[in-house]
């Protein structure tokens, strides 16, 4: 499928795990993709490189986020990138990992999680306005930690609500020009950087249990939806959460009831 062909796209975070599969999936979907990196550059080197690979097209855009002038370098090297032609899709994918639960975070550990997981894209989107197309696409990723309670992630649920918020609200700004918003929520998604996480006896089997579609996700499964949402084909769609968990704790799951299909 070659539906995003003439369109550029920016993905944050894209040197590993679910950012490099979006990057990879747009480009190979046509797109010319910024590959932004903090600190990775080898991941960010390897992205570009299966990109090109394939025949897309791809160059990488290094800035660390949460830290002071993050969005002027950032916005130096996508506009450098960019050559003068308009951005038509961005990713925000980068984020900071959970710090932990409430009797451990630190002050500075919070502050660092909302610097990166809502400052960042907020600042990132108000800057990339200028450079849009209308009918463009916004897409920025959150996680299923916005409905379930889990203790040990509640700062980093709340900077995942907080973009939810910032999502709905953007669209309904932003419809004027024809641009979607909207956020996907992964749930348990194993990655090269996360898999020895889920090597912990029966962790992997219980998740899988308490997922409608009885497994772990993986990148791809989220870069799918973030296609589809940067396709002409989702131009109804904005100001939505939508659900790449594979059904991860949507309640009792019946055994035995009878029905097949």
């Amino acid at each position: 499928m070659s539906d995003l062909v003439g369109r550029t796209a920016l993905v944050t975070g894209a040197s590993r795990g679910i950012g490099q599969a979006i990057a990879v999936r747009l480009a190979a979907r046509g797109a010319v993709v910024l590959v932004h990196f903090g600190t990775d550059e080898d991941g960010a080197t390897a992205t570009v490189d299966e990109i090109e690979s394939a025949g897309g097209t791809a160059l990488t855009v290094r800035a660390e986020l949460g830290v002071d002038d993050d969005i002027e370098t950032l916005f130096a090297g996508v506009e450098e990138g960019l050559a003068g032609r308009p951005l038509d899709i961005l990713v925000n994918n980068a984020a900071a990992a959970p710090a932990g639960p409430l009797g451990v975070t630190t002050r500075s550990e919070f502050d660092h999680l909302f610097a990166v997981n809502v400052r960042a894209p907020y600042f990132i989107i108000q800057r990339a306005l200028p450079l849009f197309r209308d009918g463009g696409r916004i897409v920025t990723i959150s996680s299923v930690a916005t409905r379930m309670a889990n203790p040990a992630q509640t700062s980093f649920a709340m900077t995942k609500g907080a973009i939810e918020t910032m999502s709905m609200t953007l669209a309904n700004e932003l419809g004027a020009r024809g641009i979607t918003v909207n956020a996907v929520a992964p749930g348990a998604t194993r990655t090269a950087a996360n898999g020895s996480f889920f090597e912990a006896s029966g962790l992997t089997e219980l998740i899988a249990a308490t997922t409608a579609l009885g497994r772990l996700g993986g990148p791809d499964d989220v870069a799918d939806v973030v296609a589809f949402l940067a396709s002409d084909a989702a131009g109804w769609i904005t100001g939505q959460v939508i659900d790449a968990s594979g059904g991860l704790f949507l309640g009792p799951r019946a055994r035995g009831s009878g029905i097949s299909g």
